[in-house]
This record gives C-alpha cells, sequence and structure tokens, in this order.
C-alpha cells in the first residue's frame, strides 16, 4: 500500500486537529526534505507555527491508517519516500 502526499497531509491534519481541539480544515501542512533534517513538516492551527520531525509524521500515518483503513501498523512498517513528492509504503 502506497499514500501519496495528499494522504499524508490529510493524516498529519486529522492528527493535529484531534490534539490541538480544532477541526481539520483549521489545520495547514507543508511537508519538506532536506539532508540536514529528513521529513519535516511545518504545521500551522490559527495562525500559530510548529515543526514536526519525521517520527511525528510516522506517528500521524500510523493513526490515520488505523481510522481510516482500519489497519494496525508500526513505524516500521512505514517507509518515507521521495519522487516529485513524498510518499509512503506501507508494509
Amino acid at each position: 500500500m502506497r499514500l501519496s502526499m495528499d494522504e499524508i497531509i490529510n493524516a498529519i491534519c486529522l492528527h493535529m486537529a484531534e490534539r490541538k481541539q480544532v477541526k481539520p480544515t483549521d489545520v495547514e501542512v507543508e511537508l519538506s526534505w532536506d539532508e540536514d533534517h529528513g521529513y519535516t513538516a511545518e504545521v500551522w492551527v490559527h495562525g500559530r507555527s510548529q515543526y514536526l520531525v519525521e517520527a511525528n509524521i510516522l506517528e500521524a500515518i500510523e493513526r490515520y491508517l488505523f481510522t481510516e483503513y482500519d489497519r494496525r501498523v508500526f513505524r516500521d512498517q512505514i517507509q518515507l519516500g521521495l519522487d516529485d513528492e513524498i510518499w509512503a509504503d506501507i508494509r
């Protein structure tokens, strides 16, 4: 199974909305990758910015797969990758 960049963004939006007790539409996400920090996400909730590291992104994907697909996966089963956009392979 592979999640697209849009699905990863949805996963982060749902995860952060639950944590911050806001609506998912109140959350904005920008994914990125660089050699120094790896995969990161900048998240805005009501105008406040927060950075997520790869472990936080994987946690959001885990919860998303469980709630949306009824699949229980662990972090070692998720591999992030980058072509033209960021994607996640689920084993």
